[in-house]
């Protein structure tokens, strides 16, 4: 358990690669993650005017993608062209997507797997590995049946996202954790105005929920990642461009990643880091914070300050009489109660107070 932590926390400050694709494959790109607010969380409705906010350098085009297959030097923007934005919330573990595709030829007029297809595969604590039985590394003492329903999609997830879905489900999630796409782990909107064949822009909006662990039993046997503020995740995904699926006609497989088989190997995928909030979206200075108990008996209390912008001096009241002026103290109540604690900091820009009113409570 120690060791998993030290792990996550070296991770999360971005100190560590081993075996991730940042370091092998694209170590010139990390794409950004943009930050919403709380107040301005994204509403799944296929409008994208909650993305206005969103700046245009996290937007990731087609210019990114390449086809891994061979056929094809670079996209024709003529035949399809795509925009790819994504987003998080501080103290979720989603991720929220903007989809904006033009295409010449949609294809969607069948029930199966033959459909224009937006994949996306995500790793949230960047543990790598296979993630679909095709990868397995124990051949010899676990099948394909079997890994099916243990291995598949535990650590990291992989879907199939219908571009269109007509008369079918948004997605289709490739492994048995069929319970992941469906509220509240996750949603989508389609808004488009075309027929099967025919040529025209469509825009989708969805979220998910990222796992680190996801149990084919359900949510109350898996583990929901822990993002934070600068933390690398992995993430990738490929447009599958059907010009004609009965007659088996592809028009490009466009990979963010360097490697056709990132849809099944987590340590393919490509470094998304999640960014802190825009400074031009909130206060230069917010005064922030939060508890944990380490001894509830003893009445001990350790305080994390987790205020934004430049911060020189904290002051802490405990709501007994003392306070302390460090970031992140510990403290000790003599007495039992239902305390009342502020914290005021102060800056460049000025201070800034938070109090939270009985949320700290001892025996």
């Amino acid at each position: 358990m120690i060791l998993r932590l030290i792990a996550k926390l070296i991770i999360s400050y971005g100190l560590f690669f081993g075996g991730f694709v940042y370091a092998l494959e694209r170590p010139e790109v990390e794409f950004g993650i943009y930050q919403f607010p709380s107040n301005a969380i994204p509403r799944i409705d296929g409008e994208t005017i909650d993305w206005d906010e969103v700046p245009e350098s996290y937007t990731i085009g087609t210019d990114q993608l390449i086809d891994d297959s061979g056929q094809y030097d670079q996209i024709d923007p003529k035949n399809l062209e795509v925009r790819v934005k994504v987003g998080w919330v501080k103290g979720m573990s989603r991720l929220y997507f903007l989809y904006e595709a033009y295409d010449d030829y949609w294809d969607f007029g069948q029930s199966g797997l033959k459909n224009d297809t937006f994949e996306i595969v995500v790793d949230g604590d960047l543990s790598g590995g296979p993630l679909i039985e095709k990868f397995r590394i124990n051949h010899d003492v676990l099948s394909a049946t079997d890994a099916y329903f243990t291995l598949h999609g535990t650590h990291a997830q992989n879907y199939h996202i219908f571009t269109p879905a007509r008369d079918k489900s948004w997605t289709m999630l490739w492994g048995t954790q069929q319970w992941l796409k469906s509220l509240p782990y996750a949603n989508a909107a389609t808004v488009y105005d075309f027929r099967p064949g025919e040529s025209g822009k469509l825009t989708l909006e969805f979220f998910i929920t990222v796992f680190d662990h996801a149990s084919p039993q359900g949510a109350a046997f898996s583990t929901q990642s822990v993002f934070q503020e600068n933390q690398l995740i992995g993430l990738s995904w490929a447009i599958i461009d059907y010009d004609d699926a009965e007659k088996k006609s592809r028009a490009g497989f466009w990979n963010l990643s360097r490697s056709h088989t990132m849809y099944g190997k987590a340590d393919e995928l490509v470094a998304f880091r999640l960014k802190p909030i825009e400074r031009t979206r909130g206060p230069d200075l917010r005064a922030n914070w939060n508890f944990k108990v380490i001894d509830l008996k003893r009445r001990i209390i350790a305080f994390l300050d987790e205020s934004e912008g430049q911060v020189t001096s904290w002051h802490w009241d405990f709501g007994d009489g003392t306070i302390s002026t460090e970031q992140q103290p510990i403290h000790t109540y003599t007495s039992a109660g239902k305390y009342v604690v502020v914290l005021t900091v102060e800056g460049v820009s000025g201070s800034s107070r938070f109090s939270r009113v009985w949320d700290v409570a001892v025996p």
